[in-house]
Parts: structure tokens; C-alpha cells; sequence
């Protein structure tokens, strides 16, 4: 509601979506801007006329009546008609006599109402007054007229209408084509011109017609008068004369012409293009047109032949520029310098016009094409910016006029191209009809944009009124002031050509020669920029005379050939800087900027400094630059520049913000207070006098500034040719011209042999080969086989070392290591491999004061005992594992704190990669750390005399990453270049490689057994009568092997059977569902064996009868419950952190993550992928997922890696009988020979195929399918 929507004094008042307007009486609308006409509802009675009044009205009663409303009679002094006589009336008295003698007009007052007429009649002597009212004339009846008549008696309604009483009251009903009170209005259907192509609209209303028109009526019928009809004119038909008789069918012309059809009529329109090497023309386009023949046009003007009213002729079309009947006069004339072109003609009308076209060419964005002064009024058209502006206003005359006039007469016109790129543009301006346009000619710009502009003038355009009649002045190319001075316009330099000033063309050869000052004829001009005279990508600008080049920064001079002087700051590591005073008032909006070239992280590039304190500061800091205002605002850039490249850097303070930018792309922006820089102020450039204030930003600048600028003042550090304003410099220390980089190579950077190369500020080395690295620092180790044959080399971050096994016999083997003294890492693990028999053995042991580690076999299972970061908080962690680790199989263990980077944490242990059954200690204890240097660690027992020595074989043990190297410095090739290391401290190197011990010499079976090397255990295989470990018992009633499918144990004289599993009876002759009644638990699968069966487990439980449940893993590690890794782990990390990826996986750069092998997943390579989720095994075989692969267990009838071969006895009887066959054929002579090979025969097919429960136990024994390590060769279900 603010302004006030509403009118006439309106109440506004705000709704939700919008306002309401409530209206003062007598006003309504959605606003209140209708006045309500409160006489519509004619209130005025008896003939009254009403007044309408804002919210009210008034009547103006006729004679004979009053009231509010006018309604009531009135007749003063005729109540009854007498005239008392009253004695105190002198008047009176005097007007009618004392006797009556004097005849009294009745009609005098008026008595007869609405307009009835009066008769006044003459009562012989007396004084009774005597009249009449004649109603006939009027609507109403009476003595006095004072009764309404019926409103129809009098036939209001016209041209037929019906009229219609209500209530004292009339309407009329008008017929169609009639409208009014009285249907007096005849409705005007021909106003609109409904009729097409001229023809003539005859309304059905008019009466006059009838009779006379015959496209009307016979009889006028009022009722039928609405409508129109339309007289057509020749060549057209239809309701409104729309329809054209088509003339152009068929075609009168010819030669191409086309036809357009007209009212009553055709008109051929000839083709432009030649027929049979001729145009045509005339009415039909069937007569050839021969003007041109004998005539030829000049210039490459075109020849044109027409043809008009049957005599031939010819015109030349003129290319721009040209000219006259041959195109032979040039129209183009040139303004080199500073002139004019006067041309004047008479003012003929009393209103200015203005009708001028021309063509133009220049490249200087601001001129004058041209000005005309008439009568006060100055029009004229002007480039600006490149810009076209056309405009028109009223000079103020000296000693009169109308100044307020004079001010208020200005248009301008503009039309938003630029036309001052040196080619032809064609543009026409008019002043006509109080209206002002401008229009550019060029049709190839004009058709993609909007090339016009006009506009109406507002006021008069009548020259001021002077004794004689003026001249119009025209200027072209310039304007001169009434003595002869140029104006200060921007003259015209430039080419001009097709003049055109009020239709007239202007001739250069033609004018007068005192009205053309500085004018050429003809147009030469060659582009100066053509030649590409600016340097260093400048940008020129052709002046049409000359050129001028914009010099991009850090060029100057005039073909921006003159570079700025680059200085040079901290060569050789100097300290250097430079200061400048500031010599005039920059104001609060400061722009720095500058070219910067460094390879440092760090450096003060910029200070400004008042009178009280540094208000803004420029830096380096971890290669990005830095500002800050006033020691509060800072911007940091979002991108470095300290790759030894050159960036242009810039900061602005607009008023309240702050911007940075490095090459032109906005790095951020800041609100910030308001700086004031003043004359005096300081600048210093690489740093301050003082070292200790400059450290404060990151010490001295390094490195090359060129082209520095406060806002568009310079600061040179060494003087240009060119002459350029500068701050002056006052201090310069050690900063030198050009940027020069220092030779990084004189100090011999590269190692390992590597060739140094300079650099700006900087080197590479070419490194030899199986090197690497920045300084070649890094050797590929491992490719020039450092290690002895049995050693595998791995590479390490710094170095490699050669990891191999080691075989402990007893105390003589143990070994002792101590830390280098440079171990700076936190050690936080143990990992290695191991293979032993023996129940009590001493594996990793060391002490320290309090703190202790031991690692040992105790009642086959491995204990992991620590005693370290003796405090508070700290505690002995013991940790053992689940299985037994003495059965001869190597194992591979994994220790290590849970935490890594705490001072306490949980231990955990991870055994054969198992992480489902790692275990973790309850207590948390510290780290390895004292073990880094003056402490022994003894591998392989407790030390000499000690006991608990290990018997068996170790791969290579570390300790935090770290390797016990089995390798002294002096058995491998090369040396290693590691910083942290364990030293092998012990003289007598180990036995390398893994070897048992001669179980089997000699030989510990009896009885003629055959022994068996176990690896440090033996297995007697006995003759037929004896049994036992040795082979030492007799089994005499058992010789005949009475069991079929079990043991025989003599019993006295007796024998029992000890039934094979799946087998029962006396002999153990009858085979019985191994799984029936089988023992798997917690929802376990028996699988058929042979003789027995196996258990295959839920998930989380293990065990051979799926008893035992898996314990849960740590949280720390994600693996995939069906899978168990079973490759060896790696412990990957830092000093601070640490992690174990499983299953050979690699450590990798990425944090806490591995790279795994083929057939494992997972974040620590955990999950082993199952190859048995296809189903390859074929006909009931059951799928072994192995890593990376998977092995079908056939039945006893398949066999194949996929269990895709049948073993039926059907194939292999085939095959029987083919081998019978041939032998026969070749022993058919010798029928003892045939005997010989049939029985041989026979015993093949006997013993081929046959199972031997003996046989089958002796060379495929099995255990449970949980507990198998590495399945066999060949492996089926029975």
C-alpha cells in the first residue's frame, strides 16, 4: 500500500497477495476510480432534472412543484382559490381595488402542474377566481395535471420496437440492429469496412434504399434490418467480396514471368535472369529486351535493359561508390586531417526535416559524420565508442527564446554496434513527421541483430522565427563554429562514399572549393597494423594514419619491444631487498601487482609501511602467497607458485573487500576495514632490514619480481629507455638485474653416481642403472643380486635384506642380535615362520631390566609372554594360540599391538593367517622399543646351558619390520644401506636352509621294517606278522588277515576285528552309511570319506565334529567368514603406525590398505575369493576352494579335475577285451602261450578296480577334511 494504489481518498489495506481499495461514498471500483452516477436511477419525479453530485444529487424541480424529492405540489396563496383580504395587506389591497373592479389572473401562480397549459377566464364581478389546465400536450391528467398518464400512451418507442410498462415506468424492446432508450441509435455495421478489395457495404437499416438497391429487399421490415451486404467489385465473389477470381489461370506469362492475380486483373513479374540470352519484359514477359546492346556500363558497373511503354533503354547499376549514366563518377572522398565538407540549402518547411544516407569507413572509435543547424534545431550523428549516435536538440538563441524549450527539445538515438573496424558501413538518418530514425544499412551484420531505432519527438520542431529566411547548414566530416573555428569535436579521419542529403547525391567534383577544407577525392588507405609492428603479442590499433600498441605486461615502449628489468633477489643465498617511497596519495582502493618467479616455500615478497605500523603484507608460505591488511585480514591462494615458473599475482582493495588473484583467476576474497595509503608511506620488496622481523614471514625472498605496480604507478628497480613514472627507489641490497639462477650443481647433489644438471634454482640428476629417485638415492637392490643363491632379496625403503631359513639343532645354534643404535621406529610386532617337533622349545627371547619378550613352544602351542613400558597402566601380557604348532608343518605367526601408536594396548596373535582365530591378550602392554640398541635378542633358545632349545627350522624373524638377518655383512654382495638394522652378534653363522634330523640312521624298526623320514620323525612299515611303532609285536592270528575292512588284534588264541568306520560283522565284512548316525553338530554336513566320514561346518564353528566354536575376530579386521588364508602376512606401517596384511599381500603407499594376491580380497587381503561358487565338480563330486583355484574330490567311479571320467567297470571291460583279443591273435599257435596270457589276463581283471581297505589306508590315509593342510594328488569319496 506504499505509494497509495487507491484514488479519490480511498482507504488501502495489505492482504496476504496483494491490497483492497475501500471506497469513499460515491465512488466504486476495484480501485475506487469510477464516480457512481447516483442519477442513473432517475430519483427526480414529475418531470425534474437531476443534478449529479460526488455521493449525492440534487433535483431541479419544475414550476409547480418542491419537496426533497420534488414529487409534492405546490400552489402558495391558491388554497381554495379565494384571496382573503387581510386589513393589514396594503398591497394587496392596492392590486385588486377596494371593489373587486380590477380582473385577477388565476394562471398567474402557475396551478397546473407537469407542464399542463393555463386559461385564465373572467368571472364577471366577483372575486372567485376562475381557470383551467389543458393536460393534452403532456402525460398526465387532472384539474391540476397532477396524475401520471401510462408511460406507453404516447408511443415512445421507435422503428418498431415494443414498448414494455413496470411500475409507473417504460423500456423498449429494440429489434436487432437498433440500440437506445428509445431504439432511436441505428447499430452502424458498415463502420468496421467489413467489405474486402473496395466493395460497397449496404446496411439492411436503411430505408431510403429500398426500392432502388436490388441487392435489398422489395419492402422495408424493421424487423429484418439488422446486417449488412457487400456490392463486390468486378473479379470478386463471396459474402465479404474475399474471393478473387483467379486471372492467373492459366498463366498469361511468359519466359518465366510470374503471374500475381488482382482484382479484376493480372500483373507479370518478369525473371531477372536471362532466357535464351535475353531478358524479357512487357505486359505478358514475352518481348525481349535489347537496351543494353551498343551500350557498356564503366567500372564493373551492370548493364540493365527495360522496357517502357514499347521503347527500349538501359541503366547501369553502379557499384558503391560510383556514379552517373556509365558508372563513371566516383562518389568516395577521404578526410586525412582535421576538415570539413559545408553544404547548405534553403529551409522550405516550417517544420525541420532531415533525410541523409551515407557511407563511411574509419577506425577511430569517436567522429562526427555529420551536423545540421536549422533555425535553432542541431541534429547530428556522431561515433562514440565505436557506436553510432544519432541526436537531436534546440540551441538557446542570444537575446531571446524560450530557454525551458530549448532544454526540454533533446533525443538521442543509439545502435549498440561497433562500425569502426576499417570496413564500408552504410547508415541513413531521418528527421520527418515529428519522428526520428536510425537505421544501418549492412545486411550481412543486420540479420542476426537489430540495426534500427526510432523514436517520436517530444516537441515542437518549428524553426525559431527570424527575419529572413536561413540557410540549412550541413557538415560532413567536422563542424565550424559561426567565426571559422573548428569545433573541439573528434573530426572525421576517414573515408566517405554515396553521400545521399536530402535524396540529392553528393559529387566530389561538384562542390564548391571554399566548402571543402581538407578533402580528398577518392579513398586510399593501407591497415598500419597489416605488419604486425607491436612485439611481444601486443595488441595494435590501427589510427588509419597511424598505430598505437597496448602493451601487455611487462612490455612497454612504443612496439612494446622494451621489457621490463627483472630483479633478481637471495642469488647465491644473499639476503636481499629493496625500498621504496610512496610520492603520491594512492587512496583506500589499492591494487598490487607483479610477476614473481621462486622455487622457495617460504619468503617475504611485499611490506607496506605508514608512519605507526605495517598495514599490509604479501608472503610465501608453503608456496602460496599469502596477504594481510592492517595485521587481521588474511587470503591465502588456492594454488602454489613455487615451481620455478613465472605468475602474475594481484591484490585488490575495493573500498570495503579484499581480493587475490594469481594469473587472473580469483583465489578468494575478504571483507576488510578500510585502508588509507598516503604520500610518504613506505614499500619494502624481498624483505626488511632487520633478519629477525623478515624470519617472521618466512626470512628473505628468493627468487626473480618483475613489473611491480601500486595500482598504476610503477616501482622500477632498474631504469627503461622508454620514460616511464616510478616511485623512487631508495635502498636496493644485493638484488641484481636479469633472473639468473644459481648453479645447484656445484655442490654435487646426486649420489650413487648420478650425472647433476643445473636447473633455474634447482638440478636433476640422470641416475646410472637400478637406480632412481630425485638424487638417484634409491637402488634397485634386488636386480644386482646381493643375496647368496639360497636367499630370497627383498627390497626394502632404504636398502634390501635376504631372507632365507635356518636350522636349530640344539643350544650350539642359538643365535643373538643387537639394535644398530639408529632405530628410530616404534616397534610393535614380531613376525615369522617356523617348523618344529618339539613340545618345549625357546623360540625369540630378551630382556631388558624388568622388560622381557619371550616367544616360545610350550606343550605345543606357541606363548607370546612381554613384560615392557614398566609404569603405571602397564602389565605382563600372555598370549598362546588355539593349535598346536609342533606337528612338523611350518606355520607362520603374526604378533602384534592392537593400538600401535599408544603407549598400552591389546596384543594380538594371528597363526597360519587365520584371522578368524587370532586371539587377543586381555592385558595391554607396551612396545618393543627397548629392544632398539644395547640389548640382546636371542634367537633359537635361552643361551647356552640353558635349555629350551629350539630343534626345527625359522625363517627370517622381524621384530617392527625389522629383520634378524641371517646373513652377515660379509656373506652377501653388497652393502646395506638401510639406517635401521639388527646386527648379528653371534660368531657361529646358523645352518641355513631346513633340514631333519638322520631319524632313520640307523634305522629304528625291527623285524626286517622298512623305515620312513618323517621329518624328525620316522615310521616303521612292518612284514606281514608284526606290528607296532617298531614293528616289534607279533600278530600271528592274524596272518591270514581275517578282517576284510579292519584291524586284527591277537587275543590270545583268538583274533578281534577292529571294524574300519562303515564297516561291522565278525570280519567286518558288511558295509554300513558312514553318515548314519553321524556326529556333526550345530548343523554340520557329513561328507562320505574313505571308511569314514567328515564333518564340513557352519560357519563359526570348527572342529572335527563342528564342537568348537570359532572365536571372534577383532574388530579392527573385516574378513570373510567362509575363507581362511592360509599364505603369509606382512606387516606394513611407519615408526607410529602399523598393520598386517594377510595372505602375502603387499604393502602398499595408501593408508592402512594392501595389495592382494590372485584369489584373496579384501582391506587386509583377509577374504579368500571361493572358485566353488560356480560348481565345476561334475557327478556328486564335492569342491575344494584352494587359494586362487579349487579341486574336486571324485566318487570312486569319476575321475578327472573335474570328475568328468567315468570308471564303470562297462568302459573298462571294453578296453579288457580289446588287449585279450589281440593277444590271442598273436598266441593262436601256442595254446600253452594262450593259457599262460588268459590266466594273466585273468588277474588283471581281478585286481583292477579292487578296493584294498589296507592299501587304501597305507598309501592315502586321511584324516578329518577340517584338519587338512594341503590336500593330495588324487583324493575321492567313497
Amino acid at each position: 500500500c506504499f505509494p497509495n494504489p487507491c484514488y479519490n481518498r480511498a482507504i488501502c489495506r495489505s492482504r496476504g497477495d496483494g491490497y483492497s481499495c475501500f471506497c469513499v461514498p460515491g465512488f466504486q471500483g476495484e480501485r475506487c476510480q469510477i464516480e457512481v452516477n447516483e442519477c442513473v436511477s432517475q430519483p427526480c419525479r414529475n418531470r425534474a432534472t437531476c443534478v449529479d453530485r460526488v455521493g449525492r444529487y440534487a433535483c431541479l424541480c419544475s414550476p409547480g412543484f418542491t419537496g426533497k424529492r420534488r414529487e409534492e405540489t405546490g400552489c402558495p396563496m391558491l388554497h381554495g382559490c379565494r384571496l382573503l383580504l387581510q386589513p393589514s395587506s396594503n398591497t394587496l389591497r392596492n392590486q385588486l381595488g377596494a371593489t373587486c373592479e380590477v380582473q385577477i389572473n388565476e394562471c398567474q401562480s402557475q396551478p397546473c402542474l407537469n407542464g399542463g397549459s393555463c386559461h385564465d377566464y373572467v368571472n364577471g364581478f366577483s372575486c372567485t377566481c376562475m381557470y383551467s389546465c389543458d393536460c393534452s400536450q403532456i402525460t398526465f391528467t387532472g384539474r391540476h395535471c397532477e396524475t401520471a398518464a401510462p408511460p406507453c400512451t404516447s408511443q415512445p418507442c421507435l422503428n418498431g420496437a415494443i414498448c414494455v410498462e413496470d411500475e409507473g415506468n417504460y423500456t423498449c424492446d429494440c429489434w436487432p440492429g437498433f440500440k437506445g432508450r428509445q431504439c432511436e441509435v441505428d447499430v452502424s455495421e458498415c463502420s468496421s469496412n467489413p467489405c474486402l478489395y473496395r466493395g460497397h457495404c449496404i446496411e439492411l437499416s436503411w430505408q431510403s434504399l429500398y426500392g432502388s438497391e436490388p441487392l435489398l429487399p422489395d419492402h422495408y421490415d424493421p424487423q429484418q434490418a439488422a446486417g449488412f451486404i457487400c456490392s463486390c467489385p468486378p473479379g470478386t465473389t463471396g459474402t465479404l467480396c474475399e474471393e478473387v477470381v483467379d486471372t492467373c489461370d492459366p498463366s498469361p506469362c511468359e519466359n518465366g514471368g510470374q503471374c500475381e492475380s488482382l482484382v479484376g486483373g493480372y500483373v507479370c513479374h518478369c525473371s531477372p535472369q536471362n532466357q535464351d540470352e535475353f531478358l524479357y519484359g512487357g505486359q505478358n514477359c514475352s518481348e525481349a529486351m535489347v537496351g543494353c546492346e551498343g551500350h557498356e556500363c564503366q567500372n564493373q558497373g551492370s548493364c540493365s535493359p527495360f522496357l517502357s511503354d514499347g521503347r527500349h533503354g538501359y541503366s547501369c547499376l553502379c557499384p558503391p561508390g560510383l556514379t552517373g549514366p556509365l558508372c563513371q563518377t566516383p562518389t568516395a572522398f577521404s578526410f586525412e586531417q582535421k576538415g570539413y565538407l559545408l553544404l547548405q540549402s534553403p529551409l522550405l518547411a516550417a517544420e525541420a526535416s532531415c533525410n541523409i544516407t551515407l557511407s563511411f569507413r574509419t577506425v577511430l572509435p569517436r567522429a562526427v559524420l555529420f551536423q545540421r543547424s536549422s533555425g535553432g534545431l542541431v541534429l547530428g550523428l556522431e561515433l562514440l565508442g565505436g557506436q553510432l549516435i544519432l541526436s537531436l536538440r534546440r540551441e538557446a538563441l542570444a537575446g531571446g527564446g524560450d530557454a525551458g524549450e530549448a532544454l526540454q527539445l533533446r533525443q538521442t538515438l543509439e545502435l549498440p554496434l561497433n562500425v569502426t573496424d576499417g570496413e564500408w558501413h552504410s547508415v541513413k538518418a531521418v528527421l520527418e513527421d515529428g519522428l526520428l530514425s536510425l537505421r544501418l544499412l549492412d545486411g550481412g551484420v543486420c540479420q542476426e541483430q537489430d540495426c534500427e531505432s526510432e523514436a517520436r519527438v517530444n516537441g515542437t520542431l518549428a524553426g525559431a522565427d527570424l527575419p529572413e529566411s536561413p540557410l540549412q547548414n550541413t557538415f560532413i566530416g567536422g563542424v565550424v563554429e559561426a567565426g571559422g573555428a573548428l569545433v573541439p569535436v573528434p573530426a572525421f579521419i576517414g573515408c566517405l562514399r554515396d553521400v545521399f542529403v536530402d535524396s540529392q547525391l553528393v559529387v566530389p567534383e561538384e562542390w564548391l572549393s571554399d566548402s571543402a577544407v581538407n578533402v580528398t577525392a577518392g579513398c586510399s588507405h593501407r591497415d598500419r597494423c597489416k605488419d604486425s609492428p607491436c612485439e611481444n603479442r601486443g595488441q595494435c590499433i590501427n589510427l588509419w594514419q597511424s598505430y598505437q600498441c597496448r602493451c601487455p605486461r611487462p612490455y612497454e615502449g612504443h612496439d612494446c619491444a622494451e621489457e621490463y628489468v627483472t630483479a633478481r633477489f637471495g642469488s647465491e643465498d644473499s639476503q636481499s631487498y629493496a625500498v621504496f617511497t610512496i610520492t603520491d596519495d594512492p587512496g583506500s582502493d589499492i591494487t598490487v601487482s607483479l610477476f614473481l618467479r621462486t622455487r622457495r616455500h617460504a619468503g617475504l615478497l611485499l611490506v607496506l609501511v605508514n608512519s605507526t605500523s605495517q598495514f599490509l603484507r604479501l608472503w610465501l608460505d608453503k608456496g602460496r602467497v599469502r596477504v594481510q591488511l592492517h595485521n587481521f585480514e588474511t587470503l591465502t591462494s588456492e594454488s602454489a607458485v613455487n615451481d620455478g615458473d613465472i605468475h602474475f599475482v594481484s591484490m585488490v582493495v575495493d573500498r570495503e573487500h579484499m581480493v587475490l588473484y594469481v594469473a587472473n583467476q580469483k583465489q578468494g576474497s575478504v571483507e576488510v576495514r578500510t585502508v588509507d595509503s598516503q604520500m610518504g608511506d613506505v614499500v619494502y620488496v624481498g624483505g626488511l632490514a632487520e633478519q629477525k622481523a623478515s624470519a617472521a614471514f618466512g626470512g628473505y625472498f628468493k627468487g626473480c619480481i618483475q613489473d611491480l605496480r601500486i595500482n598504476r604507478e610503477r616501482l622500477q628497480f632498474f631504469r627503461l629507455d622508454t620514460p616511464v613514472t616510478s616511485y623512487p627507489v631508495v635502498l636496493m641490497a644485493n638484488v641484481t638485474a636479469g633472473c639468473t639462477g644459481d648453479d645447484s650443481c656445484s655442490r654435487n647433489l646426486c649420489q650413487n653416481g648420478g650425472m647433476c644438471y643445473s636447473m633455474w634454482d634447482d638440478f636433476t640428476c640422470t641416475c646410472p642403472p637400478n637406480t632412481a629417485g630425485r638424487r638417484c638415492e634409491e637402488v634397485k637392490w634386488c636386480e644386482l643380486s646381493p643375496c647368496p643363491a639360497r636367499a630370497e632379496c627383498h627390497i626394502l625403503s632404504q636398502g634390501y635384506e635376504c631372507f632365507s631359513n635356518a636350522t636349530f639343532l640344539d643350544d650350539s645354534s642359538v643365535l643373538s642380535y643387537r639394535g644398530n643404535g639408529r632405530i628410530q621406529r616404534s616397534l610393535a610386532s614380531i613376525s615369522l615362520s617356523m617348523r618344529t617337533r618339539k613340545r618345549h622349545a625357546a623360540i625369540l627371547h630378551a630382556e631388558s631390566g624388568p622388560e622381557f619378550v619371550t616367544v616360545s613352544v610350550q606343550d605345543g602351542l606357541l606363548f607370546l609372554e612381554l613384560q615392557s613400558g614398566v609404569g603405571e597402566g602397564s602389565s605382563t601380557v600372555s598370549l598362546s594360540s588355539r593349535r598346536r604348532v609342533s606337528d612338523g608343518e611350518w606355520h607362520s605367526i603374526h604378533l602384534f599391538m592392537v593400538t600401535p601408536w599408544a603407549e598400552a594396548s591389546r596384543w594380538t596373535m594371528v597363526l597360519d593367517e587365520e584371522a578368524e582365530e587370532a586371539g587377543t591378550s586381555s592385558s595391554e602392554g607396551g612396545n618393543l622399543d627397548f629392544l632398539r640398541e644395547e640389548v640382546d635378542i636371542l634367537l633359537g633358545g635361552l643361551g647356552p646351558e640353558a635349555g629350551w632349545s629350539l630343534v626345527g627350522c625359522l625363517g627370517t624373524v622381524e621384530v617392527g619390520g625389522i629383520a634378524l638377518p641371517y646373513y652377515s655383512p660379509s656373506e652377501v654382495n653388497l652393502p646395506r644401506t638401510q639406517e635401521e638394522q639388527f646386527l648379528r652378534t653371534s660368531p657361529s653363522p646358523p645352518r641355513g636352509g631346513c633340514s631333519g634330523g638322520p631319524v632313520c640312521q640307523p634305522s629304528p624298526c625291527v623285524n626286517r621294517g622298512s623305515c620312513q623320514d618323517l621329518w624328525n620323525l620316522f615310521n616303521c612299515s612292518c612284514d606281514e606278522g608284526w606290528a607296532g611303532r617298531r614293528c616289534e609285536l607279533n600278530t600271528d592270528t592274524c596272518a591270514s588277515n581275517p578282517c576284510i575292512h579292519g584291524n586284527c588284534s591277537v587275543q590270545g588264541l583268538a583274533y578281534k576285528c577292529s571294524c574300519e568306520f562303515g564297516y561291522t560283522g565278525m570280519n567286518c565284512e558288511e558295509e554300513v552309511d558312514v553318515c548314519e548316525n553321524h556326529l556333526c553338530a550345530h548343523g554340520g554336513t557329513c561328507l562320505h570319506g574313505v571308511n569314514k566320514y567328515a564333518c564340513l561346518c557352519a560357519e563359526n564353528y570348527t572342529g572335527p565334529y563342528c564342537n568348537d566354536r570359532v572365536e571372534e575376530i577383532p574388530w579392527y579386521i573385516v574378513v570373510n567368514r567362509n575363507v581362511r588364508p592360509k599364505l603369509p602376512v606382512s606387516v606394513c606401517g611407519d615408526e607410529t603406525r602399523n598393520y598386517t596384511c594377510f595372505n602375502s599381500g603387499n604393502c602398499t603407499e595408501r593408508e592402512l590398505s594392501c595389495d592382494c594376491l590372485p584369489g584373496f580380497t579384501g582391506h587386509r587381503c583377509e577374504q579368500e575369493v571361493d572358485e566353488c561358487k560356480s560348481n565345476p565338480c561334475l557327478n556328486g563330486g564335492y569342491c575344494r576352494n584352494l587359494i586362487n583355484k579349487y579341486h574336486c574330490v571324485c566318487d570312486m567311479s569319476f575321475a578327472g579335475d573335474n570328475c568328468q571320467i567315468d570308471l564303470t567297470s562297462e568302459g573298462l571291460t571294453a578296453d579288457l577285451l580289446l588287449s585279450v583279443s589281440l593277444v590271442s591273435v598273436v598266441l593262436l599257435l601256442a595254446l600253452v602261450s594262450t593259457s599262460v596270457g588268459l590266466v594273466v589276463a585273468l588277474n588283471r581283471r581281478a585286481t583292477h578296480g579292487t578296493y584294498s581297505p589296507s592299501r587304501q589306508e597305507k598309501e592315502g590315509s586321511r584324516v578329518e577334511m577340517w584338519n587338512i593342510a594341503q590336500p593330495p594328488p588324487v583324493e575321492r569319496l567313497i
